[in-house]
């Protein structure tokens, strides 16, 4: 019998890939979701059923009496969001539900490298890392409390063709591609670990079904961790700009965040810090797990997407004009 797995979401940029990997695997995917218009269409196969996660009375409409295998649930971000699903599908109505935590939920900024599942979980510069912990405390309670079969999965950032992974998204490369200096944070030599979302899916599939990592936790990221210099020199060779190097300024993470609030919280409490992570547990339980996508070739990916689709290539005016206020402060280097 083919596995049954709903996957709640389902069509944003990591869970697209899953769900795409899981029904080429066999198994039996429903979706549930809101079923508003996405960049990324459901995966031929999979079945859709529409409901907001978000009003339990409506998911249960939708569901009825199914049960499932494995329950994925990508969009729960608050310890309320997972008390729902623990009501929703405790009681056999699962046999694995798997929360889509984050690597930002670990000691910010990281006491060792390579980080692992060990490493503490603090981050108090980021409410959104923090409201994953809590989550996360809510789901560990209730396996060790009553048995509910949850699994824990840590991604770092990942990203697909639709997603500039940069400070200024799209912004920054039409900042590159227009001969102006784009701002990094720092001083642009702390390494970032970045996975397609493809490789992401190898490993989460993977774990599906699979009864050794119920009640347990995994960070599924690729091993390749370029310095953020790397990672927008490497998009502003995919995107053709102007000059034979990349034009930066340097810029403190505390100075861009007493500028921009949102953009501070998630450099200090994500990106300002070096971020590699050791597999070595997933791969255990998914032998021959490897990121074969190298961001080089994923920034050609995203640069090609964006060409061919000009209404997504919106420079953000906001950013664009602290990138300058930025800029016009800051000593080039």
């Amino acid at each position: 019998m083919p596995l049954t797995i709903l996957f709640i979401g389902g069509t944003g940029v990591i869970s697209s890939a899953c769900v795409e990997r899981a029904v080429a695997g066999g198994a039996d995917v429903t979706v549930l979701n809101r079923g508003t218009t996405s960049l990324r269409p459901l995966a031929a196969g999979a079945r859709l059923l529409t409901a907001d996660a978000r009003d339990p009375a409506s998911v249960r409409e939708a569901l009825k009496d199914r049960q499932f295998d494995v329950v994925a649930d990508f969009v729960a971000f608050t310890p309320d969001h997972v008390r729902t699903d623990i009501e929703l599908f405790g009681g056999g109505r699962t046999g694995q539900y798997v929360f889509v935590s984050s690597a930002s939920a670990y000691q910010t900024p990281a006491g060792r490298l390579p980080i692992t599942e060990s490493t503490p979980l603090r981050n108090p510069f980021w409410q959104y890392s923090r409201d994953k912990i809590a989550c996360e405390d809510v789901l560990v309670a209730a396996y060790r409390d009553g048995g509910f079969p949850v699994t824990i999965v840590r991604p770092s950032h990942t990203y697909d063709r639709t997603k500039v992974p940069t400070t200024g998204g799209w912004t920054d490369i039409a900042r590159m591609r227009r001969g102006d200096p784009v701002v990094i944070h720092g001083d642009g030599s702390s390494l970032w670990t970045l996975t397609h979302h493809t490789d992401f899916a190898k490993a989460f599939v993977g774990l599906l079904g699979h009864p050794a990592a119920i009640g347990d936790s995994f960070t599924i990221t690729s091993d390749e961790a370029p310095s953020w210099t790397q990672v927008y020199a490497t998009l502003a060779r995919a995107a053709g700009a102007a000059g034979a190097e990349l034009e930066a300024v340097y810029v403190p993470s505390t100075t861009i965040a007493a500028l921009n609030a949102e953009v501070g919280a998630s450099l200090l409490g994500d990106k300002a810090h070096s971020s590699v992570f050791d597999n070595s547990k997933v791969k255990a339980l998914v032998p021959g797990y490897v990121a074969t996508t190298p961001f080089w070739r994923g920034a050609a990916e995203i640069v090609d997407w964006y060409d061919a689709h000009p209404e997504q290539a919106v420079v953000d005016g906001r950013l664009d004009a602290l990138f300058d206020q930025l800029v016009a402060g800051a000593v080039r280097r």
